[in-house]
């Protein structure tokens, strides 16, 4: 009896406060978070990676933003299909979508 290959579960990571992400098969609520999901995931194929600017309080999502640039200038970028900042912060929005199409990830802006 022949099985058909499955398709792997794709990988979609979510860093968001508030915001469910339906489609998302990790989500982590701070940065902190966000830090230690990324890690985990260090050596995996990420289709998805899904940003907040604001995670409330004083909490933001530059942390996860500068890892991804280290990485990125040690020749070591994550590798990632499409990062979507869905930010309703128009200003940090658009300072992580500047900061991380500097490094060449693929990133586009979603609606919050």
């Amino acid at each position: 009896m022949n099985k058909e290959p499955s398709t792997p579960t794709p990988v979609i990571l979510g860093i968001d406060d508030l915001r469910p992400l339906p489609r998302a098969t990790r989500i982590a609520r701070t940065s902190r978070e966000g830090l230690r999901l990324l890690q985990e995931h260090r050596d995996t194929y990420i289709d998805e990676l899904w940003l907040d600017h604001d995670l409330g309080g004083d909490d933001d999502i530059l942390p996860v933003v500068t890892l991804l640039e280290e990485a990125a200038f040690n020749g070591q970028p994550f590798r990632i299909g499409t990062v979507f900042v869905h930010s309703a912060n128009p200003i940090g929005a658009a300072t992580v979508v500047q900061a991380l199409t500097r490094w060449n990830y693929p990133v586009r802006r979603a609606t919050a």
